[in-house]
């Protein structure tokens, strides 16, 4: 797909990798962006002033509603929604700073808000031809680390409902494309972990993987870590028990 003259929803799209999307992307498209921050969402107007913005709660479903109803009033047709928008807890379990009410908001803002944002902007994506439909995903989807066990599970959720959800628009205009990360330097990241990804490098590849409508998209070390559980799925958790 040629990414120009589109109609293109990003989520999390004030900062980080979402951000880089946008900088790499608006001069030619209409980009509209979602994000909770309304701060960082009067920046982006400013810096980029044909990008549309919208406030949102994504962990808050009757939020996601409104939001979508008030995008398909405006928007009449979408070719492309991009699932970025992600919160982590690192704390396990076990550790005093766990919160419980983290729980729900994790789970809430990295699965069920793609549920309900791909269910309420369908109609608007079955306008055009194609379509697609991304989800960034983590290499966390097929092994998980100790610390971070929610976001580990969403993202291990996310990957199923991706592919079914590709079964069931097989026959329509819509694809369905995910895009697996390794870890990329961004305020989620701070302070974790070394060797990281550029967000602008992961965003330049994730624009490549949707031109060439790759649907599995392994970026960096997620094509080692998708060869290593092949061969060795038990050093692989032994691996990623010490993360």
């Amino acid at each position: 797909m040629e990414l120009r003259q589109k109609t293109i929803v990003i989520t999390g799209g004030t900062s980080g990798i979402g951000y880089e999307l946008v900088k790499q992307l608006h001069s030619d498209n209409q980009i509209i962006v979602i994000s909770s921050n309304l701060n960082k969402l009067q920046r982006l107007s400013q810096n980029f002033c044909s990008v549309v913005t919208y406030q949102t709660d994504l962990s808050k479903s009757n939020d996601i509603k409104a939001l979508s109803t008030t995008i398909r009033k405006q928007h009449n047709s979408i070719d492309i929604l991009i699932n970025n928008a992600a919160v982590q807890y690192a704390p396990t379990f076990l550790d005093p700073a766990f919160k419980h009410d983290n729980i729900a908001t994790e789970i809430a803002t990295n699965f069920t808000s793609i549920c309900s944002l791909t269910y309420l902007l369908l109609p608007a994506l079955l306008h055009t031809t194609p379509s697609i439909i991304l989800n960034v995903n983590s290499g966390l989807a097929l092994a998980p680390k100790t610390s971070s066990a929610i976001y580990c599970a969403t993202k291990g959720a996310l990957n199923i409902f991706s592919q079914s959800l590709r079964y069931q628009l097989a026959n329509t205009n819509i694809a369905v494309q995910q895009c697996f990360l390794p870890l990329v330097d961004t305020n989620m990241t701070a302070g974790r972990g070394k060797n990281k990804l550029s967000a602008e490098i992961v965003a330049t590849s994730i624009i490549h993987g949707i031109e060439k409508e790759i649907l599995e998209h392994d970026v960096g070390k997620v094509k080692w870590l998708r060869r290593l559980l092949r061969l060795s799925p038990s050093f692989t958790q032994k691996v990623m028990q010490k993360y």
